[in-house]
């Protein structure tokens, strides 16, 4: 029997500059919000284009290079495994995010 995996991969364009976080205990991690497209055609026969935003996790020494190298407008492909987690937010509300955790990057070029 084969065995199912979790296996996500994306190539995409940044919508603003990536957000490193650090822990207390100096680790890092660092934040990107990647967009794809995609197109259909309509009832009409029209195409429609569409974005659609991922919220991706980098951690580990993939973080020296997002650091360094990965900025806003610039096209990268991505692979990872999907993930998903809930935070309570400011105001004590429960929040749900589904994320993407990157195991490969690769810068593909700039804007």
């Amino acid at each position: 029997m084969n065995t199912l995996r979790n296996t996500v991969q994306l190539i995409g364009r940044l919508g603003q500059d990536p957000e490193v976080v650090t822990f207390q205990d100096g680790k890092k991690i660092a934040k990107i919000s990647l967009a794809t497209d995609d197109s259909y055609k309509d009832k009409s026969g029209n195409k429609v284009e569409r974005s659609y935003w991922h919220n991706i996790v980098v951690s580990g020494g993939l973080v020296k290079v997002v650091e360094g190298y990965v900025k806003k407008g610039q096209e990268i492909a991505i692979e990872g495994k999907l993930t998903n987690r809930s935070y309570d937010t400011k105001d004590g509300d429960k929040r749900y995010i589904t994320e993407i955790l990157v195991n490969e990057l690769l810068m593909l070029g700039g804007k």
